[in-house]
């Protein structure tokens, strides 16, 4: 029995073999950078968006509801309560929305509506996005949001129970953070 000659093996080839990525071409990399940069944007415009918003006293004002209730800041005297500046063309409070109405259910909220539609627009945009119209106050000039100083929606106010403002953001903010504010203060 004769047996074919075998040929020699040939070693494997590396370029064939898995080569390790480098680090700058994972994609996680990448988007931990991206969110890096995207949070250097958020923290670089945030002066910008806070304004010149007031500190110490809140400025006191009487309005009415867009259904025509009483509504004054001086009748949360002693408990804290949220002063919320919004608007309907704005996307970021559309989405914030849910959130304060979600709050207003265990703390007082005071939701103004600044430079958006007349009343009656404003009692469908309520019924369309399931917000309690007797918590809308219409700023149309936009005359309660100049006072407060800020000069983006959506801007939210914590005001302690002495009328002191404690917390402002401008911009998103979660139930989470408003809750624990809101706790902090009690």
């Amino acid at each position: 029995m004769t047996t074919a000659p075998q040929s020699p093996q040939t070693p494997p080839d590396d370029s064939q073999a898995p080569q390790p990525t480098k680090l700058t071409q994972r994609k996680w990399f990448k988007n931990v950078i991206f969110l890096i940069f995207l949070l250097g944007i958020y923290l670089a415009l945030r002066p910008f968006m806070q304004g010149d918003v007031i500190q110490g006293a809140a400025p006191l004002f009487e309005s009415e509801s867009i259904t025509g209730q009483p509504i004054r800041l001086a009748d949360y005297r002693g408990k804290p309560v949220v002063v919320h500046f919004w608007a309907t063309w704005c996307p970021i409070c559309k989405l914030e929305g849910g959130t304060i109405e979600a709050i207003s259910k265990d703390y007082p909220v005071i939701n103004i509506a600044t430079q958006s539609l007349d009343n009656a627009g404003l009692l469908a945009y309520a019924d369309e996005n399931n917000l309690n119209p007797e918590q809308i106050v219409n700023d149309f000039s936009g005359q309660l949001m100049q006072a407060y100083g800020a000069r983006a929606v959506p801007a939210t106010f914590i005001i302690d129970s002495d009328g002191q403002i404690a917390f402002v953001e401008v911009g998103y903010t979660t139930s989470l953070g408003l809750r624990a504010r809101l706790w902090w203060l009690q």
